[in-house]
């Protein structure tokens, strides 16, 4: 049986009838989220990539872009990432900084000749590996908002119960751990000179876990303490697939103009084991203290753990994307991309998800995505550099809600062998309503400051 869910859009974060963890409605929209990332020569153009092609992570963007390269080459990354999450809850501030690291992509790319063909002049076979989505997070919030949610002692025989209904403070905290694999298999070829056509097939293997926690302290006027520990988890793996389609057009010698669909990401099967299930009247794992009693309520006690088993489908939204760049010779050149998603049409699938469904189509909104790169060429060494902006799903979003990022790195050619290195900075706000179902409550506010580092080794074959 499905958890109730909440109504209160966190773009990735809110939460459900006395539940810290996520809703449906949030965990699809997590789903769903791209961090465009690759190698370090994408990263360092900011995935600007859909009319340049030429980089194994490029046909993440544009499946065309693998027959822009001219012989068959292998690149592997690595990532580290360092995020700081401030927090303020009714005038508390709290920071977390963790710092992750990560095999992030891996890719070949095999070029082949037309064999005499006039008109098919070259064709690539290529496969990619990426992280789609790295989920590791930790947030924490302590504060006071004045409202008591936990006002009884469970094991209390009294009449009426002792009702601790001041509040002395909350505290939370929840941590995200898992990823999204995406792997891209495409084959993309050159028609006559100026033309680049691709496809490309693309799977996708979810691995994601949450655990939240609740600590209330309250009182009952007259010395009385109730202390109440609220723990929940879920684990959640799911496949799925899409189909990219692209084309990159050489206008100009220097000129090209790219386009690409990506289909909606069809995860087939999600499944779900989670503790967010009736036990003894608490969606999770329970312990409750009163100082005036000498006995500890626990809704474990005896090993007591019931679970929840539960599978769902999930349909993301579809991306169009058009691009652009210039090409000075052999000096530089820049581009940009502009990619459209459709949140309303998002679905989600399996059990009675009508309210859910309704809230995709309500209260999102479809989003635009721009990533601008640009790199110079000093004979063995370059210099690159990016912009990124991708608009926030809420309807109802402001603008620092909307992520916005740059990025700049370099890398050196040793003939056949090319090291790369990017710098990532992007930055966004959100609201944690961790008491989403009691209007009076008003949500935890978040600046997050997302920064990565990523080094690539390419060869060539």
């Amino acid at each position: 049986m499905k958890k109730v869910t909440s109504l209160v859009l966190f773009c990735a974060i809110s939460l459900s009838s006395f539940s810290q963890s996520l809703g449906y409605e949030d965990l699809a929209i997590l789903f769903s989220k791209d961090n465009n990332t690759g190698s370090a020569r994408y990263n360092a153009m900011s995935g600007a990539f859909g009319a340049l092609g030429g980089d194994v992570s490029a046909i993440k963007i544009n499946p065309a872009g693998g027959s822009i390269f001219t012989n068959s080459m292998f690149s592997a990354s690595l990532n580290s990432r360092s995020t700081d999450i401030k927090t303020n809850y009714y005038g508390n501030s709290t920071t977390t900084q963790e710092d992750y690291f990560n095999f992030s992509q891996a890719g070949a790319v095999f070029v082949y000749s037309g064999y005499g063909n006039n008109d098919w002049s070259r064709f690539a076979f290529t496969f990619n590996y990426s992280k789609r989505n790295n989920y590791n997070t930790n947030i924490i919030a302590n504060g006071d908002n004045g409202f008591a949610t936990f006002t009884e002692f469970p094991l209390d025989n009294g009449n009426p119960k002792v009702q601790y209904t001041n509040t002395d403070s909350q505290q939370f905290s929840t941590s995200y751990s898992g990823e999204l694999a995406e792997y891209n298999f495409a084959v993309s070829g050159v028609y006559q000179n100026d033309l680049y056509l691709g496809a490309s097939v693309n799977t996708y293997e979810l691995n994601f876990s949450q655990q939240s926690f609740l600590n209330e302290q309250n009182n009952d006027g007259s010395g009385n303490v109730l202390n109440a520990k609220f723990y929940q988890e879920n684990n959640t793996l799911g496949t799925g697939f899409s189909i990219s389609a692209g084309a990159i057009y050489k206008a100009t010698k220097s000129l090209r103009l790219g386009f690409s669909y990506q289909t909606p990401i069809w995860f087939t099967e999600i499944n779900e084991e989670t503790n967010i299930v009736n036990n003894d009247g608490f969606l999770g794992d329970t312990e409750i203290i009163a100082s005036n009693s000498n006995i500890i309520y626990d809704n474990t006690t005896g090993n007591n753990f019931p679970v929840q088993v539960f599978s769902y489908k999930l349909k993301t939204p579809a991306k169009t994307t058009a691009s652009i760049a210039y090409v000075f010779g052999k000096s530089g050149l820049i581009s940009a991309d502009y990619t459209i998603s459709d949140y309303q049409k998002m679905k989600l699938s399996g059990d009675d998800f009508s309210t859910e469904n309704q809230f995709f189509n309500n209260e999102l909104r479809n989003t635009y995505t721009l990533n601008v790169g640009t790199e110079w060429r000093f004979k063995a060494l370059s210099l690159r550099g990016g912009y990124h902006y991708s608009e926030s799903p809420d309807a109802n979003a402001i603008e620092s809600d909307n992520i916005k990022g740059y990025s700049y790195g370099a890398g050196y050619s040793f003939g056949n062998v090319k090291l790369d290195f990017a710098y990532q900075n992007k930055t966004n706000t959100q609201l944690y309503d961790f008491y989403p179902q009691y209007n009076q409550v008003n949500a935890a506010d978040l600046n997050i400051d997302n920064r990565i580092f990523t080094a690539t080794l390419s060869i060539n074959l």
